[in-house]
C-alpha cells in the first residue's frame, strides 16, 4: 500500500503545471470531448508508466540495492530541483490532426510528452526503489488522472486557482525528502 500511496501523491504533485498539464488543457479546448480525452490520457499514461516502472526494477536487478540506493538518492534530490523549474509546452509539441480521432490523438500526443518528462523520470525511480511493481504503476497513473482529467473537464476555472509555484514547492521538498532518507538507507528493506 505505501508503494501506491507514495507513487499516486509524488507524481499528481510533480504533475501540477507539467507539460503534459498543460497539453490536457490544449487537448481540451482543440476538441471539446472530455471522455475521450481521459480515456487516451488513461491508456497513455499505463503503457508508458508500466515500461518506465520496469525499466526502474530491471535498473535494481542489475546494480544491485547498495548503487541503487545512491542512484535512487540523488535522482529524488534532482527532482527535487527540477520540480522548481517551470514547465511549459513547447511550441514545436504539435497535437495530432484532428482526422486521428480525439482518443487517438490524445494517446499518441501523451505518450510521445510523457517520454524524458518528470513524472516518467519519477515513475523509474519508484519502480526501482518500491515493490510490487503493479501497486507502483497504478500509483503514478492515479497520480496522473488525478491531476490531469480535472483540466480536461474544468480547464482553465482550475488553472487560476491552484498557486502552481506553491505546490511545485511541496513536490520539491518531498522529492528532497525522499532522496536524504534514500541516501540514508531508509526503506532499503523495500528494494532489497
Amino acid at each position: 500500500m505505501e508503494a501506491f500511496l507514495i507513487s499516486t501523491g509524488i507524481v499528481a504533485l510533480a504533475e501540477m503545471g507539467d507539460k503534459t498539464q498543460l497539453l490536457s488543457l490544449v487537448l481540451a479546448a482543440r476538441f471539446k470531448r472530455p471522455w475521450p480525452i481521459v480515456w487516451g490520457i488513461l491508456v497513455a499514461t499505463l503503457l508508458n508508466h508500466a515500461l518506465a516502472g520496469a525499466a526502474g526494477a530491471w535498473i535494481m536487478a542489475a546494480v544491485g540495492p547498495n548503487v541503487m540506493r545512491w542512484v535512487l538518492g540523488v535522482s529524488f534530490i534532482a527532482m527535487a530541483v527540477w520540480m522548481l523549474i517551470p514547465d511549459k509546452l513547447d511550441d514545436d509539441d504539435a497535437v495530432p490532426k484532428r482526422q486521428l480521432g480525439v482518443f487517438v490523438a490524445t494517446l499518441w500526443a501523451f505518450f510521445l510528452a510523457e517520454m524524458g518528462d518528470k513524472t516518467q523520470i519519477a515513475t523509474v525511480a519508484l519502480g526501482a526503489q518500491y515493490e510490487p511493481l503493479i501497486a507502483v504503476v497504478i500509483g503514478t497513473t492515479l497520480g496522473m488522472m488525478l491531476a490531469n482529467a480535472p483540466v480536461v473537464f474544468f480547464g482553465e476555472a482550475i488553472t487560476r486557482r491552484v498557486p502552481i509555484k506553491m505546490v511545485h514547492i511541496i513536490a520539491a521538498l518531498i522529492f528532497a525528502a525522499l532522496g536524504v532518507l534514500a541516501l540514508m538507507g531508509v526503506g532499503a528493506s523495500l528494494t532489497g
